[in-house]
């Protein structure tokens, strides 16, 4: 008889946002390295231990494999995985905790998903012996110089990863009684991992000098990507197989492309990618980069499921919602961050999806690229028609006015403010521009007449202040400071 076998991590954000000494950053970039991969080795790594072939991994990735396995050998796996509970345990200090449930190939693929699950809500819930969850003073010690050097920064460079007996929680670089390629073939593990070079090309880039790379504004941030509603569509998976399709395919659609994406000219010396699971992906960099980069993840991921997902009935799973987070110093922690810009994604999912919550707005994807071209607009108004820069931050001041005065409920009731008002104000704002005549005027009128329109619409009886216009003055505003 055969068993299924899931198993997944718990704890991983706790984790990665836990404090840390020394090189704070490197300890960040090395725990995700860490539980990336973790979902990726432990499940070969037992198979290869039971001698079993290859094409029993179901899915793995994200935190979670999936094995099919014989009865036989259903004592040995658990032996094996309470081992390497034990030690990632340890080297986390109690916070992740590794879980697995087991049940027969019995009933449809409904029934022992149902069975897994079952089994796994009970585990959740289960504490830890102190003794498997707590780690010494120098035990801690070791941890931190493992995340920190071989999963930090050693790990960007390896050809191959590994996996011991003797330290079976820990993922190995280059070396191990079972190893596996990153590189250069057909069964090599997905693990995206570019990282922006250092001006030297010796080491990945610092935050600084990422934020140093921006045009305009010199800062950085963290862009974050969730796909709507993907565990609703993998709980429609009428077969095993289907399930499986599913995983590795969106796995496969995230660390591929993702890696392919950072490599391009207009990325690959501004983004380091810090994971890219099953159903999301985190990078961090300087932020005009990363605003490029979620424009054309979206594109690339509509796509994908335009191709891949036509057959599936429903909207689950073929949205994608992202959010971005800004540095508020430059020497701002990479967690505290990455936090930030997971605390805006939750928030954007709850208030809609197939959005993106962007410089103080939530965004629908078709009023981003509205917002876009309204950011060139607004840019061509200081070089072309000699507008002071000043009259970006004027006009943002428009919208923190508005909505300093006006409550959303009011707002609704009134049907928003008279339109004349902004006119005569973006008017007297933009009179910094030196005077024109002949057909530059005409343009310059022109381009001011669809400026006013496109920041409040073109009713002439009220009007309400648009989103996509707030965020391409932010945008514009960022743009232009020196």
């Amino acid at each position: 008889m055969q068993i299924f076998l899931q198993g997944k991590l718990l704890g991983i954000e706790d984790f990665l946002l836990a404090p840390a000494g020394g090189e704070r950053d490197h300890a960040f970039t090395g725990r995700s390295h860490w539980v990336s991969l973790l979902g990726e080795i432990l499940p070969r790594a037992l198979l290869a231990e039971l001698g079993l072939a290859k094409i029993l991994l179901g899915s793995s990735g994200g935190g979670q494999f999936l094995l099919v396995l014989p009865e036989e050998v259903r004592a040995a796996a658990d032996t094996f995985l309470k081992a390497a509970a034990k030690e990632i345990a340890a080297l986390s200090d109690g916070v992740v905790k590794l879980i697995w449930s087991v049940t027969e190939n019995l009933g449809d693929w409904s029934d022992v998903r149902r069975r897994l699950n079952e089994q796994m809500s009970r585990l959740r819930g289960t504490p830890w012996s102190e003794e498997s969850s707590t780690s010494s003073g120098e035990q801690a010690s070791d941890a931190e110089a493992y995340f920190e050097g071989q999963l930090g920064w050693k790990l960007r460079d390896a050809e191959a990863v590994g996996w011991s007996r003797e330290t079976p929680g820990r993922i190995l670089v280059g070396e191990g009684q079972h190893v596996w390629t990153l590189t250069g073939s057909p069964e090599s593990l997905p693990f995206a991992r570019h990282a922006a070079p250092n001006d030297s090309g010796t080491e990945p880039a610092s935050t600084g000098v990422l934020a140093s790379r921006a045009a305009g504004l010199g800062t950085w941030g963290v862009l974050r990507g969730d796909v709507d509603n993907f565990g609703i569509r993998i709980r429609r998976a009428q077969t095993i197989e289907e399930h499986v399709q599913l995983s590795v395919m969106y796995k496969q659609f995230f660390a591929g492309e993702l890696e392919v994406l950072c490599s391009m000219p207009e990325f690959w010396r501004k983004v380091t990618v810090i994971f890219a699971g099953g159903d999301d992906f985190a990078v961090y960099g300087a932020w005009d980069a990363l605003i490029g980069l979620a424009r054309e993840m979206e594109r690339l991921f509509r796509r994908f499921t335009e191709t891949n997902l036509t057959d599936y009935a429903g909207p689950e799973g073929k949205t994608i919602t992202m959010a971005l987070a800004l540095a508020p110093a430059e020497d701002a922690s990479l967690g505290s961050v990455f936090e930030e810009a997971g605390r805006r994604l939750e928030a954007a999912k709850s208030a809609d999806k197939d959005c993106i919550w962007l410089l103080g707005r939530t965004l629908e994807w078709k009023q981003f690229t509205e917002a876009a071209d309204l950011k060139e607009l607004l840019l061509r108004m200081v070089t072309d028609f000699g507008c002071s820069a000043q009259y970006l931050r004027d006009l943002c001041g428009i919208y923190r006015e508005t909505q300093s005065k006006m409550s959303k409920r009011q707002a609704r009731k009134m049907g928003g403010e008279r339109p004349w008002r902004y006119h005569r104000r973006i008017r007297r704002i933009m009179s910094a521009a030196r005077p024109f005549s002949g057909p530059l005027r005409a343009d310059y009128q022109k381009a001011r007449t669809a400026l006013i329109a496109d920041l409040i619409g073109r009713s002439a009886v009220t009007v309400k202040l648009r989103p996509a216009g707030r965020v391409a003055l932010e945008w514009a505003r960022l743009s232009s400071e020196v």
